[in-house]
């Protein structure tokens, strides 16, 4: 529909493309007319015209003429003011109020006289933009619309919405001025300003829906304003008469964007500003409010509003002399005219034009149909009456309070962060706060600060001398932090000393007061760490910055309208509470120099086809010192491209599942006093008990002396070898091994599993996942298990097995009663929070599109493994097993082995003792280079070592046949993690080992500790 409609306008306009401006207008045009929500379902409610039709032959010309008209009275209790008061309501029969604002109790109480007096009830109105405090002392204060335009979750405007109705029917208003729908792209504009919720006309149409649909969805009309949009004057209307000399392909764009999308969605109230637009009104110095083209022609003939249209405030100086405005008002289209300045001689002036013919009785029958029909709508066909009692309390709720301290936290704004400023590190404790302004202002942000750090609070008066300057910035050298709080609202006084202020340690500027003044720090902010627009010194606040810095608090808040030149609206960085701080290699004695090392063999370890793509993590006293991720999912598709790698992506581990699942799940039952290093596996496994393993402990298992084989190929059990002729390998390709899996190795693909064994789907059978399209028979565990029990052992010498894990994992799952994964998922995983750590990882709420392809298997599995682990043996124990299984990415390996480092502990949490974590990464082999599940260097054979040359005998870790590794470092509190797919697409890949680059990127972690 709308690629036909743009095709005809295209033709139309002579060929001409149309602008999307013009195109959504023109769009706007086509489309039905949009009953207003809060009376369209009164369309078919036969009560609504009874009603309207009882009060409308009830009422004169005079009284209908009279239901057009809103009063505003002061709310006071004064003996004049109720004598007005009863003029107004019994004598002219007004339709409406508009209390000036005051006091509360007051308000309500003349509220309840006047609907008792009214003969049909009063539509009470209120001009509460951001909410009762508008007018009203003592009640809840809310942030200005600028400031609720930073929020980047619509649905708590639509809360706030709710909320400010539900206050107002607390006063007995039904109608509310507001929202400001106004554009405000003049930051100059005396009037608009922060009344608007910025100058994007999309977020302000946004945060302009949610709250309106939030007022009327709590009962009360909302009233859109200033039609046709006052965003871009410089002229305050309540004074003169502001000029928008645009055009309107203009005006579509940017004005009257916001009013378009406020119509379509059926909102009900529009209040017309006094603007004289050229564009739209070609009688000069006629305003928008009095004119036809506007309200009847834009209005309601173009834009199809069916809504309330309420003038502006005809008190106003910008809508011009007084004479007969109510009746220029009406002609023009408007339904309720506010403010009049001489109410009896506006009123007689709209009946002497009816009676001269300038508006017809229909005209003024329409327009008091309308407001009737509003006020049914709005619950007014019966006298209401507000209880005064409690109304404070009602009004001010600890609910209220929550929504208010949301909407100013929700605001807060990151716009720049540069080299990852914040957060800051809890271990640097040298920070220094300069308060601009009064540093009593601060204390709030100063108290919650002290949490993490010992900030030292220093000030700067705004009547500083030059000698006092120069005295602060000598007193601010030392810090290595520096974090600025400005509460202060007018910064020019400080202005100099900013643009002169060179720190050469990261400086924080936290801006407590409208974000706007932000602007006259043009160099001070462009060399800042970061900035936080916080626009607001509310206690809250204060309190959510200071967490901000040091990541306890997240922020997510986008600017409203730009702040000078330095950021333009729409700016701010999503930032987590859980982000980590930035690692400063400095700091703590590294050469930044060598670090950057690693980049280039990363680099270099994809340019050579040594792996497609690759994560590292490097972790130092517990911080992130380095985490970055390079190439692609499986180098350059057929379309030259590929995924690149993130560092959230998740690999197959293969061998560093024996470290950071098996051996944890060890170590937590030797912990727990469930097993010891002695204990004979056979003791808590039958099917080792008659054999020649029936001795094996679990020391000997740990540390690869057992005498159990390597491997055994497992799968082997499930082929039928009646099914091929021949050999199913051979170390050279012909007509029948054409499938190459090893370097000097071919295969046969072309066998079958023996029948029943395996299905393409799983049955109540076959619940072993070998792959996409391939299931066991659960039955085939017992067929391994005999397999490793018939297994001839060999001699105790150092042998590396795989078998001996599977081993482990059985006696894991016999003393836990649990499978594997399930008792790893529950001890460690989840309460550690690592979401993309487990077996299985497509079962898990982890998709195949953050799964990096890990191997192409044309053998057995006949495809692309990716979500499936590689290694054989796991897989045909459908994916759980103690040699391999396990996905995660480098972030949570390395947290895994952090925990290990600090000695059982992650994030204050205890998982394993600190005596078990010493015995367990501590311990070596009389033997080998083994220690209890972990590989250590080699230091009698450096040139079959695992590791570096440089890593100290203490590190303990493991590698992975698929090109992963993880170490942890005790004496330099170390924690280095590479993971690759080396395997893709070609299995027999071992460019990885012969360009070393796992070990030379550990080496030059220890040139930087050592420079």
């Amino acid at each position: 529909m709308r690629r036909l409609l743009l095709s005809l306008l295209i033709v139309l306009s002579g060929g001409q493309m149309v602008s999307d401006a013009r195109f959504s207008q023109l769009f706007a045009e086509t489309l039905p007319p949009v009953e207003p929500a809060l009376v369209k379902r009164l369309a078919t409610d036969e009560r609504c015209k009874q009603w309207v039709d009882s009060v409308m032959k009830t009422l004169t010309l005079e009284e209908r003429i009279g239901q057009l008209f809103i009063y505003t009275i002061a709310p006071q209790q004064t003996q004049a003011n109720r004598n007005l008061l009863r003029k107004v309501v019994s004598e002219y029969k007004v339709g409406g109020l508009l209390f000036s604002g005051g006091q509360l109790n007051e308000q309500v109480a003349l509220t309840n006289e006047a609907q008792q007096m009214a003969d049909v009830p009063l539509l009470m109105t209120f001009d509460g933009e951001w909410g009762l405090a508008m007018r009203l002392k003592g009640t809840p204060s809310f942030p200005r619309n600028m400031v609720l335009g930073c929020i980047a979750n619509d649905t708590l405007l639509y809360e706030y919405g709710l909320e400010v109705a539900r206050q107002c029917r607390e006063l007995g208003v039904q109608v509310n001025f507001a929202p400001v729908a106004d554009v405000n792209v003049n930051p100059r504009n005396p009037v608009i300003n922060t009344r608007s919720f910025g100058e994007d006309p999309g977020n302000v149409a946004r945060k302009v829906l949610a709250y309106a649909r939030g007022l009327e969805d709590g009962g009360v009309l909302s009233v859109c304003k200033h039609f046709p949009g006052h965003g871009d004057t410089d002229v305050d209307s309540h004074k003169a008469l502001p000029t928008l000399p645009f055009s309107r392909e203009r005006l579509d764009s940017i004005e009257l964007y916001p009013f378009r999308q406020a119509i379509r969605a059926g909102l009900g109230g529009m209040m017309v500003g006094h603007l004289e637009v050229p564009a739209l009104e070609p009688e000069q110095g006629r305003p928008s409010s009095l004119s036809g083209n506007v309200i009847g022609g834009l209005l309601r003939d173009e834009l199809s509003f069916r809504g309330l249209v309420f003038t502006d405030a005809l008190a106003m100086k910008g809508v011009g002399q007084p004479g007969t405005l109510c009746l220029q008002a009406l002609k023009a289209g408007n339904d309720l005219l506010l403010v009049p300045r001489r109410l009896r001689e506006d009123m007689d002036a709209v009946l002497d034009g009816v009676k001269r013919g300038e508006l017809t009785v229909a005209d003024i029958d329409e327009h008091c149909r309308r407001v009737l029909t509003f006020k049914y709508a709005l619950g007014l066909s019966q006298k209401p009456h507000v209880r005064l009692s409690g109304l404070d309390s009602r009004l001010n709720t600890a609910r209220t309070q929550d929504l208010i301290r949301r909407l100013n936290v929700a605001a807060v704004t990151l716009a720049a962060n540069r080299a990852e400023t914040l957060p800051l590190d809890t271990t640097i404790r040298q920070v220094a706060v300069l308060s601009v302004g009064d540093r009593g202002q601060i204390e709030p942000f100063v108290k919650e600060m002290s949490k993490y750090t010992s900030p030292v609070v220093f000030s700067l008066p705004k009547n500083a001398t030059a000698a006092a300057r120069n005295q602060l910035l000598q007193s601010l050298k030392p810090y290595k932090r520096i974090v600025v709080c400005v509460g202060e609202r007018k910064l020019a006084p400080y202005t100099d000393f900013f643009a002169n202020f060179k720190a050469t340690v990261p400086v924080t500027y936290i801006f407590m007061a409208s974000a706007k003044e932000a602007g006259q720090w043009t160099k001070a902010l462009d060399a800042a760490g970061a900035v936080v627009m916080a626009h607001s010194d509310n206690d809250d606040v204060q309190r959510h910055a200071a967490r901000l810095l040091y990541g306890k608090a997240s922020a997510d808040g986008r600017l409203s309208a730009s702040v000078g030149d330095l950021y333009a609206a729409g700016t701010g960085i999503d930032f987590d509470a859980r982000t980590q701080p930035r690692f400063v290699p400095e700091e703590y004695g590294i050469s930044s120099r060598f670090i950057s090392r690693i980049d280039e063999i990363a680099r270099e370890g994809i340019s050579q086809g040594a792996y497609p793509g690759c994560q590292i993590v490097v972790m130092k006293n517990g911080r992130e010192l380095y985490n970055k991720a390079f190439g692609t999912w499986t180098g350059k598709g057929k379309d030259g491209k590929s995924r690149a790698v993130t560092k959230t992506d998740v690999y197959d581990l293969a061998s560093l599942t024996k470290v950071t699942a098996t051996l944890l799940a060890v170590m937590k039952l030797y912990d727990q006093g469930r097993i010891s290093l002695t204990d004979r596996v056979a003791d808590y496994q039958p099917f080792l008990q008659d054999t020649d393993k029936r001795n094996i402990t679990v020391r000997q298992l740990l540390l690869h002396e057992s005498g159990l084989p390597s491997t055994i190929l497992f799968y082997r059990e499930a082929i039928d070898g009646d099914s091929y002729e021949g050999t199913l390998y051979k170390n050279q390709p012909d007509a029948k091994h054409k499938v190459r899996i090893a370097r000097r190795l071919w295969a046969n693909p072309d066998f079958r599993f023996h029948s029943g064994l395996t299905s393409p789907v799983r049955t109540a059978e076959h619940t072993l996942q070998v792959s996409d399209s391939l299931w066991l028979r659960s039955s085939f565990k017992q067929d391994y298990l005999k397999k490793i029990a018939d297994t001839k052992l060999r001699d105790h010498r150092y042998r590396y097995s795989c078998v001996g894990f599977i081993v482990l994992q059985q006696l894991v799952e016999a003393r836990t009663g649990m499978s594997l994964d399930d008792f790893l998922r529950r001890e460690f995983y989840e309460p550690m929070g690592l979401r993309r750590t487990g077996y299985l990882p497509l079962r898990h709420g982890i998709g195949k599109d953050e799964v990096v392809p890990s191997a192409v298997d044309p053998f057995l599995r006949k495809g692309i493994l990716q979500g499936y682990v590689h290694d054989e043996s796991a897989a045909f124990q459908g994916g759980v097993s103690g040699n391999a299984g396990l996905f995660s990415n480098a972030t949570e390996v390395a947290r895994i082995f952090q925990m290990l480092l600090n000695g059982g502990t992650w994030n204050g949490k205890r998982y394993l003792s600190q005596q078990t974590c010493r015995v367990f990464t501590t311990t070596v082999s009389r033997i080998s280079r083994r220690g209890l599940g972990f590989d250590k260097p080699d230091r009698q054979s450096p040139a079959k070592s695992p590791c570096a040359p440089s890593t100290p005998a203490s590190v303990y870790g493991h590698t992975g046949f698929t090109g992963t590794c993880a170490w942890a470092d005790p004496d330099n509190q170390l924690v280095y993690v590479f993971l690759c797919n080396r395997l893709y697409p070609e299995v027999w890949n071992n460019k990885l080992m012969r360009l070393d680059i796992r070990t030379r990127i550990q080496e030059e972690l220890y040139e930087a500790l050592l420079h």
